[in-house]
């Protein structure tokens, strides 16, 4: 049953896909807003919510192993598996806009926050307040650097109207999100017949499931030519889930952080956060670059596993 409810998991999160970046393409389009801007927004936001929930859930039943271990293991997959699946997957990727140099730092900034935090093993209610001011300035810098992209002719031609776009924006988000939610509880309960731990069962499991939206979505958008979206949404999506997922977590009940038994998965998302700013710096968006983001990947797997 759990193998099945996977599979229709997967499904609702592909066609959820689908109606938020074709929703979003729209808005952009309409209020000529770039691309960038909305997948680091409207977007990544809408699938932090997954991860949001998980780790304030956890932060409840005061499991701080999995609402950190969800952060961190979100931003391992969003940069190791899902830029590594962009650059692989997609034929041509070139960004309209300069990535280093306006959005690289915000790659580093969250992560490197947040282990200042921990160094004395907890994330307390001030630093979570921190944390969402940390989110704000974030918002205020996206706007004052908005820069408008032409989109295609295609798109031009469609009728916008916010009644449909409300519409079909809630369903994908319900889709994604919802798909999400039972990818989780069904891999979930897989996991904790094997006995594993609740750090690496958020590290894994928990993270793979709530990035699953930003799976689906960036590589769908590299693969429809919309670079700037599907970076975008990856930059976006981490930044929200240091500061909105952690920060609401931590309000919500201080998370103790084991930044010296967690040394090696914490270091491989700051690892993996500076190759992300090497590639943008040297605008690798090829190949190449999807493959030494999968050896990072492979080499977290293999030091939790074997």
């Amino acid at each position: 049953m759990d193998i099945l409810i996977f599979i229709v998991s997967m499904t609702a999160l592909i066609y959820g896909a689908d109606f938020i970046i074709h929703q979003s393409e729209k808005i952009a389009f309409h209020y000529n807003i770039s691309p960038f801007v909305i997948g680091a927004t409207l977007v990544a936001v809408g699938t932090s919510l997954p991860e949001m929930a998980v780790s304030i859930s956890a932060s409840l039943k005061g499991s701080a192993d999995i609402a950190v271990a969800n952060v961190i293991g979100s931003t391992i997959f969003n940069i190791a598996l899902v830029l590594g699946a962009v650059f692989l997957l997609a034929k041509k990727i070139m960004p309209d806009r300069d990535l280093f140099a306006k959005d690289s730092a915000w790659a580093l900034f969250p992560i490197l926050v947040f282990i200042l935090m921990s160094i004395d093993g907890k994330l307390s209610l001030v630093d979570g307040i921190l944390f969402l001011f940390l989110m704000c300035g974030f918002l205020l810098f996206l706007i004052s650097s908005n820069q408008v992209e032409e989109l295609d002719d295609e798109l031009k031609k469609e009728p916008f109207g916010w009644g449909k776009s409300a519409l079909f924006l809630a369903l994908g988000f319900i889709l994604t999100i919802g798909g999400a939610d039972f990818a989780i509880n069904s891999a979930s309960s897989i996991a904790r017949e094997f006995g594993i731990s609740e750090w690496l069962i958020g590290l894994f499991l928990v993270a793979f499931g709530t990035s699953l939206p930003e799976l689906t979505i960036s590589v769908k958008a590299a693969l429809n030519n919309q670079a700037d979206l599907a970076i975008g949404n990856i930059i976006g999506s981490n930044v929200a889930n240091f500061t909105m997922v952690l920060g609401v977590a931590s309000i919500v009940n201080p998370l103790n952080v084991d930044l010296t038994g967690n040394f090696f998965d914490i270091a491989a998302a700051f690892i993996l956060s500076l190759m992300l700013v090497f590639i943008t710096a040297n605008k690798m968006y090829n190949k190449s670059a999807g493959i030494a983001l999968m050896v990072v990947f492979g080499l977290v797997i293999q030091n939790s596993f074997m």
